[in-house]
């Protein structure tokens, strides 16, 4: 009998879980429901209303990462000018937490990032993917700083904060069904934008003024809000989830090394590493978000360097059919060996950077394959600098022969768990697979979109990249700013010199961008 109890009991316990992840949730901001936080910047102490795990969709399928927390100073309710901005004239800073595009809850005040880079995700019944190959360990956003401080920064220098958590690839519900793979993250975070436009009257800050900021597959996800802003292709999927009636365009985007241009990026990876065929990897255990990692040297495989040479072939092909331009109108090319005046731009990037570096009192002079003369940085010897950068994953680097990238995982369907996207990978493919919908693939890549009609592309962007991350190619990144550029976007790109794969290392000069651009447009 006890035991028919606690059967029971259990069954009640289930049912309430489902009726609750399967309720219907209001879309108005209860202004009333916060509570009094602080925190400490550069030796001052600041005081925050603190909203925290709103629903931003009315018909939500994991509570546990479709919430936002919105903080704004105190101040602001007591008609104080902060940094020269109001209640009403402040800016949204729109972080997420996004890593490996797997979920993130939203950011919080004083630490929390949610899931950022690779953790397995905890939805209702969701364990991540197995089997995956060794990657990378990454390191967190603003590794060199504490945690927390973008948001610091933004709200002591009179920002509005809204971070916005998002479904990703490895989750599952209590009946096995996938419920994050793409373009489910994106549509997340455009469902809280269409959220706090929606409540424009209610929450603090200049709507038209949403400046996302995102790192890695966050970064990805920050450029593609900039990129397909109001896009009919996500409407169905925002529909199905309830989310408000409102634009999900955003103003300006803050992106660090975004993995991204998915479909190319196994091509492009070649065309940059191509020749380098010993790689490091590195296993990872997450434990309560730490990773442990474990350096291996290994050697490409005689086939993995045959088709590193054959993706290298087909990245001209690619390159030239973007028809880029650089700042004189002149057609950025390679021929077939992969030379030309597009690898001339990019070298351009790298030797800006170290100028930069220099310019900052750096003393580049025992960097062997840059060229210096005068005390300024001139050229670099390109292969040593790639081989000095050494690679970091196999070929394709992201749409993985046996399915075991995260990228085609992120490809999955609501039951089938990894996928390929390109027609290289499903041609040589290891194991039985089927190839992603072309819609979804287009869905996840920026390019597609920017500047296009139908898309309100941002006009405002701030993206870079470390000089010795190797996550991806360069190119990829110098391909993104000049297309922005080319459709007459503002592009603050640059490479980071001496960074890996990380973020907000730089805040004072975003921020200082940011003020710059928002109060230009406040005049």
């Amino acid at each position: 009998m006890r035991r028919f109890s606690l059967f029971v009991l259990l069954i009640c316990a289930m049912q309430i879980g489902i009726l609750a992840q399967s309720r219907s949730y209001s879309l108005k901001f209860d202004e009333s429901k916060y509570t009094i936080q602080t925190f400490t910047f550069e030796g001052k102490d600041y005081k925050v209303r603190s909203f925290e795990n709103i629903i931003y969709v009315a018909n939500p399928i994991d509570t546990a990462y479709q919430k936002m927390n919105i903080y704004v100073p105190e101040d602001f309710y007591h008609d104080k000018l902060i940094n020269g901005f109001t209640r009403e004239t402040a800016a949204i800073f729109f972080p997420n937490a996004v890593g490996g595009y797997m979920p993130a809850q939203p950011m919080t005040l004083n630490g929390g990032r949610g899931n950022i880079f690779g953790q397995r995700g905890r939805g209702p019944g969701g364990q991540g993917p197995t089997g995956e190959r060794p990657r990378m360990p990454q390191q967190p956003r603003g590794a060199d700083m504490q945690q927390g401080s973008a948001i610091h920064y933004a709200l002591a220098h009179g920002y509005i904060v809204a971070s916005a958590g998002a479904r990703g690839r490895s989750l599952q519900n209590s009946e096995g069904v996938y419920t994050g793979k793409a373009p489910a993250g994106l549509v997340d975070l455009k469902a809280a934008i269409c959220y706090l436009r929606y409540n424009n009257r209610h929450i603090p800050g200049n709507k038209d003024h949403i400046i996302s900021n995102g790192t890695s597959a966050g970064g990805a996800m920050s450029m593609l809000l900039g990129a397909t802003g109001n896009s009919s292709d996500y409407k169905p999927y925002l529909q199905e989830l309830g989310a408000a009636d409102a634009d999900d365009n955003i103003y300006a985007v803050s992106a660090y090394c975004p993995i991204t241009d998915l479909d190319h990026a196994d091509c492009a990876y070649e065309w940059q590493f191509n020749g380098v065929n010993t790689f490091n990897a590195a296993m990872m255990e997450m434990l309560d978000g730490n990773s442990g990692p474990a350096e291996m040297t290994n050697q490409l495989t005689e086939y993995q360097q045959e088709i590193s040479a054959q993706l290298k072939s087909l990245f001209p092909v690619y390159l030239n059919s973007l028809d880029l331009r650089d700042e004189h109108g002149r057609q950025l090319t390679l021929d077939t060996q992969g030379n030309g005046n597009f690898k001339d731009y990019v070298i351009q990037q790298v030797v800006a950077a170290a100028q930069t570096a220099i310019n900052q009192g750096k003393d580049l002079s025992k960097t062997p394959w840059l060229v210096l003369k005068g005390g300024r940085a001139m050229d670099i010897d390109f292969d040593a600098y790639v081989r000095a950068m050494g690679r970091m994953k196999t070929p394709p680097a992201f749409d993985a022969l046996d399915l075991a990238a995260p990228e085609n995982h992120l490809f999955g369907t609501s039951s089938i768990n990894a996928q390929h996207f390109t027609k290289f990978s499903l041609d040589h493919t290891a194991v039985k697979s089927s190839m992603a919908a072309w819609d979804i693939i287009k869905m996840m890549n920026p390019l597609y979109y920017i500047g296009v009609d139908g898309s309100d592309t941002a006009h405002y962007w701030h993206i870079r990249y470390g000089t010795i991350d190797n996550n991806t190619s360069l190119a990829v990144e110098v391909i993104l700013a000049t297309r922005l550029r080319n459709r007459g976007r503002e592009v603050d790109f640059a490479l980071a010199w001496d960074r890996p794969h990380m973020g907000d290392y730089d805040l004072k000069e975003l921020f200082k961008w940011m003020d710059d651009m928002v109060k230009r447009q406040n005049q």
